[in-house]
């Protein structure tokens, strides 16, 4: 097998605490991330060989983050220098990319100033077999979404697997067009596709039952969550896989998570975790997404790839950075502690 090359955008999370003692303090906590970053570091801290395809400025921080990246052993040289800034978003610590709070400062930044025509997909895809992004990407502008379809088709010519994760962030949807006018063009090209049946709802059209987020009940939703799958594997015949993930707050500060994989032999859905305290849920999706991989890359079986998926996810809850940090080993041993019996 060869590489796995992450294609999106490297980001900086700035966190103030929101009592607003950072300014008292002079001290703001900063995380190196972003979708596809977080999923590059994963799996390069789980022993795949992992790459990284993003635009940065080329100045002396830049320089410092990429080095950054390579020290987790994330290979950096299909990185493009360009532009004048490495995008940004505020997020006070503790709080949900999904919450209301989060700021955006990504306009002009290097990597949504990306245009068609400008990488060496011949270099860039050399010795790669999986190529993975999110519907972050083209969120960002027109440009990008070109530059997204670019990079699919060469990917698709060289017969490399694409994962596709829809993360949706309707702040980010500012240029004139729906993700459903987007996604589906995109949807096409990818094997694996992860998120949620709302995300599906609202990139690519699948339906959803009305009134199913306020129903709370896990029946419906594994339900739903099958029919969706089945959905999209109609729809997007080169895909082979469903994933999605159902994380929703338990008690004051907690989790309840579990998930789903489709294929066309199996739906599988995972062991259920609780946990009533976490630390934060920044990259949890994307841990699952590296963690699918993980599992096809190797050749698991469907019912490995979905449970160690599941547990890495969860596990990921219970640290601070935007890339965790939970070793293979250590994986199952903090699920084991949170694990719902039945």
């Amino acid at each position: 097998m060869g590489k796995v090359l992450n294609f999106g955008e490297l980001l900086l999370r700035i966190s103030p605490d929101l009592d607003g003692n950072w300014l008292k303090e002079n001290n703001l906590s900063f995380y190196v991330g972003g979708a596809e970053a977080n999923v590059a570091a994963a799996l390069a801290l789980w022993g795949v060989p992992s790459s990284y395809l993003s635009a940065v400025p080329d100045n002396f921080m830049s320089k410092q983050v990429v080095g950054y990246l390579e020290k987790l052993n994330i290979d950096t040289s299909p990185i493009q220098y360009m532009g004048e800034r490495i995008g940004l978003y505020y997020l006070p610590n503790g709080k949900d990319l999904k919450n209301a709070g989060v700021i955006y400062d990504r306009n002009h930044s290097s990597f949504s100033t990306l245009k068609t025509g400008t990488i060496d997909w011949d270099k860039v895809l050399q010795d790669v077999s999986w190529l993975h992004f999110s519907a972050i990407c083209p969120a960002l502008n027109q440009d990008v979404v070109a530059l997204c379809e670019e990079a699919l088709v060469a990917a698709s010519e060289r017969n490399i697997q694409i994962s596709l994760d829809l993360n949706f962030r309707s702040k980010l949807w500012k240029y004139g067009k729906s993700p459903i006018e987007v996604m589906p063009a995109l949807a096409k090209y990818c094997n694996l596709i992860m998120g949620n049946v709302w995300a599906a709802e609202n990139m690519l059209g699948i339906p959803v039952a009305e009134g199913l987020a306020e129903e709370n009940n896990k029946t419906a939703y594994l339900e739903q969550a099958k029919k969706s799958a089945e959905a999209i594997m109609q729809a997007f015949p080169k895909c082979t896989a469903v994933a999605n993930t159902f994380r929703f707050d338990f008690k004051e500060s907690g989790v309840k998570y579990y998930c789903t994989l489709h294929t066309a032999t199996e739906h599988l859905v995972s062991k259920e975790y609780r946990a009533e305290r976490i630390i934060g849920k920044i990259g949890s999706g994307d841990c699952f997404m590296a963690g699918l991989i993980y599992g096809f890359y190797h050749e698991h079986s469907q019912e490995e790839i979905l449970g160690f998926a599941t547990r890495a996810a969860f596990s990921k809850l219970f640290t601070h950075t935007d890339f965790t940090t939970t070793t293979l080993e250590d994986i199952p041993k903090v699920a084991r502690m949170y694990e719902v019996a039945g």
